[in-house]
C-alpha cells in the first residue's frame, strides 16, 4: 500500500509541475500579446506582500509571490536601454521597406516584440509605415 501512495504522490507532483510550466508559457504569451497590460482581476501589487527595505531574497518569497524580493522595480529603460528598438530603427534606416518578420529574422528574435516597438517608434516620429513595410521618417 505505501508503494501505491508514493507512486500516486509522484504522479500528482509531475502533473502539477507540467501545469505550472503551462501556466508560465501562457502568461508569457499573454504578456507578449498585450504588451504586459494586466487584465481584469487583482490590482497590480496585490498578488503578494512587498519586501521591506533591507530584506533579503528568499526561496519562500519567490515561491509565495513568484518573483524576487526587491525594494523597487527597475524601469524597462534601465534594464534594456532601448537596445532592441535602436537596433530595429537602424535596420529600417539601412533597408527601407523592410517588414517586421524580416527585422525579426535579422535580429534573431520573435516578431511579436516588434509589433509593439515599431508602432511606438512611428508615434515618436522616427519611422513610418507604408503598406507592409517600414521606412525612415525623414
Amino acid at each position: 500500500m505505501p508503494e501505491f501512495v508514493d507512486s500516486t504522490v509522484k504522479d500528482i507532483d509531475e502533473q502539477l509541475r507540467q501545469l505550472r510550466d503551462e501556466v508560465s508559457r501562457l502568461e508569457a504569451a499573454r504578456s507578449a500579446l498585450t504588451g504586459g497590460r494586466r487584465g481584469p482581476g487583482r490590482p497590480r501589487g496585490s498578488a503578494g506582500r512587498t519586501a521591506r527595505a533591507g530584506s533579503t531574497d528568499t526561496r519562500a518569497t519567490r515561491a509565495r509571490t513568484g518573483r524576487r524580493a526587491t525594494t523597487a522595480p527597475r524601469s524597462r529603460s534601465t534594464r534594456r536601454g532601448g537596445g532592441r528598438a535602436a537596433q530595429a530603427l537602424e535596420l529600417v534606416r539601412q533597408r527601407p521597406g523592410i517588414t517586421i518578420p524580416e527585422i525579426a529574422k535579422a535580429m534573431k528574435i520573435q516578431p511579436n516584440y516588434l509589433y509593439r516597438v515599431l508602432p511606438r517608434l512611428a508615434s515618436e516620429g522616427q519611422i513610418k509605415r507604408d503598406r507592409q513595410g517600414w521606412h525612415p521618417a525623414s
